[in-house]
């Protein structure tokens, strides 16, 4: 059976490098945090965002769990801020909608900060980068948000940008994921002359 958050993080792992730059766009309680900042070394950084002060704290927690790593910042801020904080290209990102494990569940993502923070996220994006938004539909604003994201990742041109789906067809309220990854730019000798 697949195991979303081990999948996910397969897809994502080919985007990230050491050096680069990552953003938790949705920190909740730091494990991807956690993981990207692994991913991207000592010398590359990773900015997170949650707007819950309880979020801040977990993460906080779990990072000195993992030894405190000096390449991470805790933003407590709206992810659709990411541009006012993030001024290089990054090159991965990850959303995981919904909300904060063991809190509040009234407070979630909502489609209207959710859509604006995917398409900073989108212009931010490095070119090979990739972008994984992971969509939870066992609560109205989560069904929402997919048929959102499922609406404007297909109207976006395959050519830039290729989004990719993994849900699970037999289980409608279990999460599923999109992955977003740019295409490198041609001019490496490798394409068609046209």
């Amino acid at each position: 059976m697949i195991d979303l958050l081990t999948t996910e993080k397969q897809f994502l792992s080919s985007h990230l490098r050491k050096g680069g730059v990552a953003v938790d766009f949705t920190m909740g309680n730091g494990h991807d945090t956690a993981w990207l900042s692994a991913q991207v070394g000592e010398e590359g950084k990773v900015y997170a965002f949650d707007i819950q002060k309880q979020a801040l704290e977990q993460t906080a927690l779990t990072l000195k769990k993992e030894g405190s790593p000096d390449n991470c910042t805790l933003i407590l801020d709206s992810h659709t801020e990411v541009e006012r904080y993030v001024k290089e290209p990054i090159c991965a990102g990850m959303f995981n909608l919904g909300y904060l494990p063991g809190s509040d569940k009234s407070v979630t993502t909502l489609c209207s900060s959710t859509m604006a923070a995917v398409e900073a996220a989108l212009r931010l994006l490095e070119d090979g980068g990739g972008l994984l938004v992971a969509v939870y539909p066992g609560h109205a604003e989560g069904t929402r948000e997919g048929e959102m994201l499922e609406s404007f990742f297909s109207r976006l041109d395959r050519k830039k940008i290729c989004v990719s789906k993994l849900k699970i067809v037999n289980s409608p309220t279990s999460p599923f994921f999109f992955l977003a990854e740019k295409r490198e730019k041609a001019g490496d000798g490798k394409g068609s002359a046209g």
